[in-house]
């Protein structure tokens, strides 16, 4: 799903089928005035979809059939996505009908907070880890139909995104290797044979002896599943560098250095999409 479907979609949600804002049109001609709003950030964070301010505006004034307001209409914005906020500051200033602004009050809200919650959450992740060279990955543990804008507020926060979806790149995880006799050479042999040499292939380990399996199975990455510091030293040790090794499982602030200290080179996190805190953002009309 692409973001303007995305925006399409959350609109469609709040105003119903008949996209009509039954409070906005109890106000009558007064919605029509001309009207300043203010963003702002009530906590400190890394704000992330301002971008988005601008575009759920205009979708609004599209379907609720007030384009001849279009000149009465602005956006300008005082950070950047990515950038960090202190609590209070206006991150953003809106110049439109009041009746538009208030029906996209709540879809721009919600953009803004979770987007930049989760930026948030993977800075003071990227922040934990940054005196190695281990970098943060997200996971496709991310909100149902929301995945672009999730994994783009990530990259705002810091991290690099790992695989899209199921279809950009193989990872053979206990179950796709249980389900094909449990051997990860002959897994690994046989994917290649069918996704060719181009695509990357990961497996997912849990013991040493799989690590050794997958690396000399001719796996492109290999992830350690849920393993001890000491194990994963041991990997990291043997591998020396021959693959890329992706720590992943039960990480968190409090233990993410311990595991990039380890050596390996990245940490995939679920926590950054699935359970981020939305960060404290509201918006007021001024005049």
């Amino acid at each position: 799903m692409n973001e303007s479907e995305i925006i399409h979609n959350a609109l469609e949600e709040d105003l119903g089928a008949s996209w009509k804002d039954v409070s906005v049109e109890a106000l009558g001609s007064v919605g029509d005035n001309s009207s300043t709003s203010k963003v702002i950030v009530k906590e400190a964070g890394i704000v992330c979809g301002l971008w988005l301010i601008d575009e759920v505006i205009k979708k609004v004034m599209m379907v609720c059939g007030k384009g001849e307001f279009s000149h009465l209409f602005s956006v300008e914005c005082y950070f950047s996505d990515g950038e960090f906020v202190e609590p209070g500051s206006v991150i953003a200033e809106i110049d439109c009908p009041v009746g538009i602004i208030l029906s996209a009050e709540r879809t721009i809200l919600n953009f803004l907070q979770r987007l930049s919650g989760i930026a948030t959450l993977t800075k003071k992740f990227v922040v934990a880890v940054s005196h190695t060279k281990c970098k943060i990955l997200d996971t496709r543990k991310t909100a149902p139909g929301l995945r672009c804008l999730d994994k783009l507020a990530t990259k705002f926060g810091g991290a690099l995104n790992h695989r899209f979806g199921l279809y950009d790149m193989v990872m053979l995880k206990d179950n796709h290797i249980k389900a094909m006799d449990g051997n990860i050479k002959k897994a690994v042999e046989q994917t290649r044979m069918i996704v060719g040499p181009t695509k990357k292939i990961e497996v997912e380990t849990s013991t040493f002896e799989e690590v050794k399996a997958a690396v000399g199975s001719g796996a492109d990455m290999v992830m350690l599943d849920n393993m001890s510091i000491e194990l994963m030293k041991k990997c990291v040790a043997w591998v020396k560098g021959r693959v890329p090794l992706e720590a992943s499982g039960g990480i968190n602030l409090e233990n993410a250095g311990k595991v990039a200290d380890t050596g390996v080179d990245y940490i995939s996190v679920g926590e950054i999409t699935h359970s981020p805190k939305a960060l404290d953002i509201s918006l007021k009309i001024v005049s």
